[in-house]
C-alpha cells in the first residue's frame, strides 16, 4: 500500500491546484468554528490545520471576516439544497406543492448535525444589513411571503417575523438537545420532537381565540413593518 503523502508532497500538489486549497482552508475553518466559534478562528490558525503556509491562506483570504463570511455561504448554500433542492427549480415551485413537514424536518436535522456551524450562520445573517443578499434566507423568507398570500394562510402573517422565530428557534433547540441526549438515536428524537412541535405551532397555535377575543382583535392590527 503506498505512503500517505507528506505535508510538504500536499503543499506542493495545492499550489498547483488553487480551488482545492481554498477548499482545504475553507473545511479548516469550518472545524475551528463548530469547535471554538468566530473568537477561536484566525487565517494563521486555520492555515495550519489545512496543511498550508500563512502566505498562500492569505492569497485566498485576506481577513478573518472573509474566512467567516465565505464559511457562512457554504453553510447556507448546504442549507438551501438540504431544504430546496436544486437551486435553479426552487424560487419557481409553487408554494402550494411544498411539504412544509419535509421541509421542518430536513431543517431540523440539519441543525442536529451541524450546530456551531449553524449557529454561526444564524448570527451571520441576523446581523447582516442586507440578509437578502443569503440565498438561504432569501428563499425562506420568500417562500413565507408567498404561503402568506394564499388561501392555506391565517391573516395577517409577518413573514420576516416568523422567518426569524422560526430559525432562531431550530438553531438553538440542538444546544437544549446535545445537553439532554447522549446518543444519536436520542438526538433524532429530540429533532423529530422539534418537528412535530413546529407542526402543531403551524396548525393550531397555543390560545384558543375564542376565549381571549381581546388578544384576536389585537392580533388583527399588525403593526406595520419598519423600511430600511
Amino acid at each position: 500500500m503506498a505512503d500517505a503523502p507528506s505535508a510538504r508532497e500536499r503543499r506542493v500538489r495545492r499550489k498547483r491546484d488553487p480551488e482545492g486549497t481554498r477548499e482545504a482552508i475553507l473545511e479548516a475553518a469550518r472545524e475551528v468554528l463548530a469547535q471554538d466559534g468566530k473568537e477561536g478562528l484566525s487565517v494563521a490558525q486555520v492555515a495550519q490545520r489545512a496543511g498550508v503556509n500563512r502566505g498562500t491562506a492569505y492569497q485566498h483570504f485576506q481577513t478573518r471576516e472573509q474566512l467567516i463570511e465565505a464559511t457562512a455561504t457554504w453553510v447556507s448554500e448546504k442549507l438551501y439544497k438540504a431544504i430546496f433542492g436544486d437551486p435553479a427549480v426552487a424560487p419557481e415551485q409553487p408554494v402550494e406543492s411544498i411539504d412544509v413537514e419535509a421541509m421542518n424536518r430536513h431543517l431540523a436535522g440539519f441543525a442536529m448535525e451541524n450546530p456551531a456551524l449553524g449557529r454561526v450562520w444564524l448570527l451571520g445573517v441576523l446581523s447582516s444589513r442586507r440578509p437578502a443578499n443569503d440565498p438561504f434566507w432569501r428563499q425562506y423568507e420568500s417562500s413565507f411571503k408567498r404561503f402568506a398570500a394564499t388561501e392555506l394562510a391565517q391573516s395577517n402573517i409577518d413573514a420576516e417575523v416568523l422567518s426569524v422565530l422560526i430559525l432562531a428557534s431550530t438553531f438553538i433547540w440542538p444546544v437544549w438537545a446535545r445537553a439532554h441526549a447522549r446518543t444519536a438515536k436520542e438526538r433524532q428524537q429530540m429533532a423529530d420532537r422539534f418537528t412535530s412541535e413546529i407542526r402543531r405551532l403551524c396548525l393550531h397555535g397555543t390560545m384558543r381565540p375564542e376565549k381571549k377575543p381581546q388578544l384576536d382583535a389585537r392580533r388583527a392590527k399588525r403593526p406595520a413593518r419598519r423600511t430600511a
